[in-house]
């Protein structure tokens, strides 16, 4: 049958099947993963602009930290997941923090976040933003029990990088920072919602610390908010701390409506880290 004759479609299906013909002879490929591939295929950060959401099994395998490692991303998409220990462990973001920090991150690596809190606990046990996140509860204990999930998960894999952390709060307004080592931090409001919302602005006469080098929203929020508090498969909708102060008793956290949302640093609510993980 010549080519002219078959039936004609406007639109193809995910699962239809087309053929490449070339050095390694003729091969068959499903639709969804050529538009994919032909895409991406010179542009690595293309990689952060397609959601895909396929499950890549129960651990990174070597082929995948390779494809970290030098940077191509090959068969990594925004939204695939592992599901280790019983979480689903996200990707957010490809290269987030590459290039940043006073001390250059120069290793190429896929940013992650669980679908699901792990745990909760209250930033600070008394009413008190004064210390910022860098000198917080949270940061310094709290959030310990998540991290060595994380680690238990990953291991060696996990990314270190530096970070600009607020570390002093005047007259309720961010007011110091440091630059920090950094491998599992809770993510700030411009990672989640592609800007400062509660966070206190400028008010002419006082200029507040509000430098971050994560001052973008990341990609799978933007691509798809409705994982900010509902993602995939969650059956209720979840809230959880952010890391900025808003004043001098309170952080922000993400509510289950979705909207961020001042909140007294004595609440217990969820802990969603955001790390990356690197070959």
């Amino acid at each position: 049958m010549k080519m002219t004759e078959y039936p004609v479609t406007t639109r193809p299906d995910q699962a239809d099947i087309c053929l490449l013909d070339g050095s390694d002879g003729t091969r068959k490929m499903n639709v969804g993963e050529f538009s994919r591939s032909t895409i991406s295929l010179n542009a690595p950060m293309m990689h952060r602009l397609l959601f895909r959401g396929q499950n890549l099994g129960s651990s990174v395998t070597a082929n995948q930290k390779t494809a970290i490692t030098n940077g191509t991303f090959e068969d990594l998409y925004l939204g695939d997941y592992w599901v280790i220990g019983g979480t689903t462990w996200r990707i957010v973001d490809f290269d987030y923090w590459y290039g940043t920090g006073d001390t250059e991150c120069a290793e190429h690596h896929v940013v992650i976040m669980p679908d699901s809190n792990l745990g909760q606990a209250t930033m600070n046990a008394t009413a008190t933003t004064s210390g910022g996140y860098s000198g917080c509860q949270m940061r310094s204990a709290n959030m310990n029990t998540a991290k060595s999930t994380i680690q238990g998960a990953f291991g060696s894999s996990i990314l270190n990088h530096r970070e600009y952390l607020i570390n002093a709060v005047s007259s309720g307004y961010p007011s110091a920072g440091v630059w920090t080592d950094s491998e599992i931090e809770l993510p700030n409001e411009p990672m989640i919602f592609g800007s400062y919302i509660y966070t206190p602005g400028s008010t002419g006469s006082i200029t507040p610390k509000r430098y971050t080098n994560s001052a973008t929203q990341l990609a799978l929020f933007a691509v798809d908010p409705t994982f900010i508090c509902k993602p995939a498969g969650v059956s209720a909708r979840i809230a959880y701390w952010l890391r900025d102060a808003v004043n001098g008793t309170s952080f922000v956290r993400v509510s289950s409506y979705g909207s961020p949302q001042d909140t007294s640093a004595t609440q217990s609510y969820g802990i969603r880290p955001v790390f990356g993980i690197t070959g």
